[in-house]
């Protein structure tokens, strides 16, 4: 989101290379990941289903969170001054507030999602359809453009005691008056984070009771992997959201209560980007956690490498294709136990654990 009141100069020269090089890397991670999403349901006819719908649409906005803003932001905290302009600036804070927003909507979707697979797996193909998942999209981006372009050029988050820096060309910052800051936070990330934690612990609660069923089919050792990796997912997914995107609305917030310059700008710096972070972490946690996409990553992302020696090219080349055998035998396996899908790539996957645990 575009606080951006970022413009603490950095008097270090080492101090500035430093932040320069993290920044950097953080852009390249983000873009580069989000791209690998999205080849990876383009090229792979088995990722192509509504319920990946939502994972590209996120993946998009993020990725076009780093080509679009991300860039400027760095320039902008590295030169501690806005270079391009008032009217550039008011473009680049609601690009900054449409991404952004955006991005947690689609987190939140995606968490809907996944709630009526498990919950209700046998009626999801007639609760997710194209025509509700299209509308979700349309839906997202329409209130991320009212919170971001609209509001912003129409003064709804203007305040009439703004100081005077906030008017000048060297600093390019979102203003937040009262009223924008709480409804911004309450629909951008409150009210998703309260239900996200509801509909992640009722995911969490089944994925509990399926391991005890498969307790009674199998081993202890299985029943208590299911769990565990279960809560690992649901516990890496929310805490990434969280720690990325609190610290931010709660200054955001505070803004609005005590005004634009209330907040130490170096501080401020630090919860921008944190939040920025999460779109870097999202191709990770909603899609490499998914073994269908891990599975596409193999491809884009072959093993082998080229050689010295043709021998050894031809032991790399064999072991890649018998891990990827060992790998499609594991996953066959998988399917055939009493298995919970917490991101599932397909539609049929969480209907198809929860009828066989309906059995057991």
């Amino acid at each position: 989101m575009a606080s951006n009141n970022t413009a603490s100069c950095l008097d270090s020269a080492a101090f500035k290379a430093t932040v320069g090089a993290v920044l950097t890397v953080l852009i390249v991670i983000t873009v580069a990941g989000n791209v690998v999403v999205c080849l990876a349901v383009g090229l792979t006819r088995r990722l192509r289903s509504l319920t990946n719908c939502f994972i590209v649409s996120l993946a998009v906005t993020d990725l076009l969170l780093g080509l679009l803003v991300l860039p400027f932001s760095a320039f902008y905290q590295l030169s501690c001054r806005w270079s391009f302009g008032r009217v550039f600036c008011n473009i680049y804070t609601s690009l900054d507030v449409m991404l952004c927003t955006a991005s947690i909507l689609n987190l939140f979707m995606i968490s809907l999602d996944r709630y009526c697979a498990v919950t209700d797996p046998l009626r999801y193909p007639m609760l997710v359809t194209p025509a509700r998942v299209a509308v979700s999209l349309v839906l997202i981006w329409v209130v991320s453009v009212t919170l971001s372009f609209l509001s912003i050029h129409l003064g709804w988050n203007s305040r009439s005691d703004t100081s005077v820096v906030n008017h000048t060309t060297l600093h390019c910052k979102v203003q937040v008056n009262l009223v924008y800051g709480l409804v911004d936070g309450l629909v951008t990330f409150y009210l998703p984070l309260l239900v996200m934690c509801v509909t992640y612990y009722r995911i969490f609660k089944i994925a509990r009771d399926q391991a005890k069923r498969i307790h009674l089919v199998s081993s202890w050792k299985a029943a208590t992997f299911q769990e565990h990796k279960a809560t690992v997912t649901l516990a890496a997914v929310m805490g990434a959201f969280v720690v990325c995107w609190f610290p931010y609305f709660t200054v955001f917030v505070y803004r609005g209560l005590r005004g634009d310059d209330s907040v130490n700008r170096a501080f401020e710096a630090v919860v921008l980007w944190l939040g920025y972070a999460n779109s870097a972490l999202n191709p990770i946690l909603y899609a490499a956690l998914n073994r269908d996409f891990r599975l596409a990553y193999q491809q884009l992302l072959p093993c082998r490498a080229p050689g010295r020696h043709a021998h050894q090219t031809f032991l790399r080349s064999n072991s890649c294709r018998l891990s990827r055998t060992q790998s499609r035998e594991a996953t066959r396996q998988e399917e055939k136990s009493v298995k919970l899908q917490v991101w599932s790539g397909r539609e049929g996957t969480a209907p198809r654990g929860a009828i066989d645990s309906s059995h057991t």
